[in-house]
């Protein structure tokens, strides 16, 4: 393993899907040209949900549509059941991912459905994707607890890991959905997962709820993981997981590594011109303590 990650942007998608703030296709457009232009190798672009569940998601094809996509960067798009990948492929989207829970009640409330139904249901979304060519991730939610269960046990997230790897999916995205994990439990965690899943194809994604983000994204590299998921001035939270914070805020991230020597390839003047209009878009100061101390010595 070398000293050098990869960062996927999850702002406009997980970041924007539940912020109150109405925000209009043309921001979200501008707000994924800025993020083009700091280096960032991945940006979820939307997802292709029904209004009804998930409103803010609407103009997902839309905004895919107008946004300039680069040589270099991936933009994929959350698709979790057949139509969402028609409209993917309508869409002629490259990449698309399919989430999971690791804990039943959560899959219920969330997706309607047990876990092992929701798999079933992705198994043709997966093989259909993967025969026309797009790559396809997986997404794991509740992974270190859950809102309605508790702790979730990490052997129970490693078979849901193992049955979307199984499908096709390149990259398996361990999302602890409500915060509350820590080191200990995220390094025990990454060992179960990675009896079933190769080291270099699992990612974190950890919401900062308890503030245990950033320690849980150096327990995860200290076990060998190399990718993690971030938003933009920490936006976001979960509509099915009540308290629950943002994301763990990219400059929040990048910040950490470049201070200690883990390369990102990330230009951190670049980002902060993104976070200060994401935090302009939404009509709040952006959650994340980096981001604060930057603008403001920017600001000089």
């Amino acid at each position: 393993m070398t000293d050098r990650v990869r960062i996927v942007e999850m702002g406009p998608r997980d970041g924007l899907q539940n912020e109150k703030a109405a925000v209009s296709t043309e921001d979200k457009v501008h707000l994924i040209h800025l993020l083009n232009q700091t280096g960032l190798p991945a940006i979820e672009v939307g997802s292709f949900v029904s209004p009804k569940w998930v409103p803010k998601m609407a103009d997902s094809g839309l905004v895919f549509d107008r946004i300039e996509k680069l040589p270099g960067i991936s933009y994929p798009m959350l698709t979790p059941n057949m139509k969402g990948l028609e409209a993917a492929l309508a869409h002629n989207v490259q990449e698309v991912a399919v989430f999971a829970a690791a804990s039943e009640s959560f899959s219920q409330r969330n997706i309607n459905c047990t876990i092992a139904d929701s798999i079933d249901r992705f198994t043709d979304v997966c093989r259909q994707a993967l025969d026309a060519g797009l790559k396809v991730r997986g997404y794991i939610s509740c992974v270190l607890g859950c809102p309605y269960e508790g702790r979730i046990a990490p052997q129970a997230v490693a078979d849901v890991a193992d049955r979307l790897f199984r499908l096709g999916c390149y990259e398996i995205s361990l999302g602890d959905t409500i915060g509350t994990g820590t080191p200990v439990e995220t390094r025990a965690l990454i060992q179960a997962v990675s009896q079933k899943v190769p080291m270099d194809q699992i990612a974190g994604h950890f919401h900062d709820t308890y503030g245990q983000a950033l320690a849980n994204i150096w327990a995860s590299l200290d076990c060998g993981v190399r990718t993690f998921d971030a938003s933009i001035g920490g936006l976001g939270g979960c509509p099915y997981a009540k308290g629950a914070t943002g994301n763990v805020a990219t400059e929040d991230v990048v910040y950490s590594f470049m201070q200690s020597g883990v390369e990102t390839g990330i230009d951190m003047e670049r980002l902060l011109d993104a976070v200060e209009y994401a935090a302009k878009m939404v009509g709040r100061d952006v959650s994340s303590r980096v981001g604060r101390a930057l603008l403001i010595k920017r600001a000089g």
